[in-house]
């Protein structure tokens, strides 16, 4: 697949956001490297995750086969053609083998078809990754990542936060308590100061850098860190993780 063509998996997102909304869950994009994480209320929550991709391939499996330990559910989603690998029965079977299901989109229409239910095979399920699944999507504000995305920045719940502080010290200087009554994990994240955006002035007070003044002046969703940085802590969740 050509660089250009991967953000066209968006197209993909609002559909099956419908879909799965139309279904009774909450769905979100761009949570730890899934597409879309949507989930329906109840003890425990019932979790599905679904991988959007331009066609049925390799790498989609792969992807879906990961999901499997942190999810109830799985789904591919392909987009709807006339004689196209989604229309293949064998590849149908194999979904149902895998324990998958498998949507056709038609994101001009916007349309889903269930061509394949998830079948029952269950691996045993991660409950560390489920957490954190579950923990990002419940914190994460409203829903700011388009699912398909690639190669750009993620707002996750954590940056909300550390936004939430850029617009608290925006006026001056604040100390830790004051922050806290807005940002509970406010010390902790002006501490690591993951995005260079803050400085201690004294013992428990801040104030913004330069490029937190930057931040401060941009809408929240131009926000962006200082340098592009590989995933690789629950705290930032800047960067998804590399796709074919």
């Amino acid at each position: 697949m050509a660089k250009g063509e991967r953000g066209q998996e968006t197209s993909l997102y609002a559909a099956v956001k419908h879909h799965l909304e139309a279904l009774g869950y909450q769905a979100k994009g761009e949570i730890h490297g899934c597409d879309i994480v949507a989930v329906r209320p109840g003890e425990p929550p019932f979790v599905v995750i679904t991988e959007l991709k331009l066609g049925f391939t390799l790498e989609l499996l792969l992807q879906a086969v990961d999901r499997l330990a942190m999810a109830d559910e799985v789904w591919l989603a392909v987009p709807q053609t006339r004689r196209g690998r989604d229309q293949d029965r064998r590849a149908w079977k194999l979904c149902r083998m895998l324990g998958f299901g498998l949507l056709a989109v038609n994101a001009a229409r916007s349309s889903v078809q269930v061509l394949t239910e998830p079948a029952p095979y269950r691996p045993r399920i991660n409950a560390r990754r489920q957490a954190r699944l579950l923990t990002e999507h419940r914190n994460r504000r409203g829903d700011p990542a388009t699912g398909g995305s690639t190669r750009q920045p993620i707002m996750t719940a954590y940056r909300q936060r550390a936004l939430d502080c850029v617009a608290l010290l925006r006026d001056g200087p604040l100390g830790t308590r004051a922050l806290r009554a807005t940002v509970p994990d406010a010390a902790t994240i002006l501490r690591r100061n993951v995005h260079g955006w803050f400085e201690r002035e004294a013992r428990g007070v801040y104030r913004l850098t330069a490029l937190g003044e930057a931040a401060a002046a941009l809408p929240p969703a131009m926000a962006l860190p200082p340098a592009a940085r590989p995933e690789g802590s629950d705290a930032t969740g800047q960067w998804r993780p590399g796709r074919g």
